[in-house]
């Protein structure tokens, strides 16, 4: 190996594809209600044996034991690996006012998922802006759409510290709406 490919000292280079045994791409298939042609992008196994897996639309999280989870792209906030710790971590979107289920998988290389998470969430994503409130803290609207296409789904982040039941608040949230919707094209009334 010559020096240019040669990676920095203490530096461990990762595997890029994880291989997913056959039984495992049929049981998420049959979980998530897919069809045969239904391609597996990219996958990983946690320490627990459960095996995240990513397909052009959906994340299918399969257990060894219990039930599948099966999030649409649209419906995961953000995902992150921490490569110290080897933890891989899967917030989603919530609803206005309740806590936005989060997950943690130990993983020690997430191999191409990774990029495929961050990938496909970003890909949903057809909006987002954010205004201020007080000082530079404030709301965030997004808009994000499946990558197969259908209608917008809204949504309001609020940074740390932005009460969202403030009637204040409610009215700066409620203008920046109707602007991204202007922005594209969407009746404000109609969502």
């Amino acid at each position: 190996m010559s020096d240019a490919t040669a990676p920095e000292p203490g530096v461990r280079r990762l595997r890029r594809a994880v291989p997913v045994p056959a039984d495992v791409v049929r049981r998420a298939r049959a979980a998530a209600g897919l069809g045969r042609l239904t391609r597996v992008l990219a996958g990983t196994q946690a320490e627990d044996g459960t095996w995240l897996l990513g397909t052009r639309d959906l994340l299918i999280v399969l257990p060894q034991v219990g039930e599948a989870v099966v999030l649409p792209w649209e419906r995961v906030e953000a995902a992150d690996w921490d490569l110290e710790q080897q933890r891989l971590r899967v917030r989603e979107t919530g609803a206005y006012g309740e806590s936005h289920p989060e997950r943690t998988f130990a993983v020690t290389d997430p191999g191409l998922l990774l990029e495929l998470l961050r990938e496909r969430v970003t890909a949903s994503i057809v909006l987002q802006r954010h205004t201020a409130v007080q000082g530079k803290a404030g709301v965030t609207v997004i808009a994000r759409r499946a990558p197969r296409g259908g209608e917008l789904r809204w949504m309001f982040s609020f940074d740390e510290g932005i009460d969202p039941v403030d009637p204040a608040v409610r009215a700066v949230a409620d203008a920046a709406l109707a602007t991204a919707c202007a922005e594209v094209g969407v009746n404000p009334t109609r969502i």
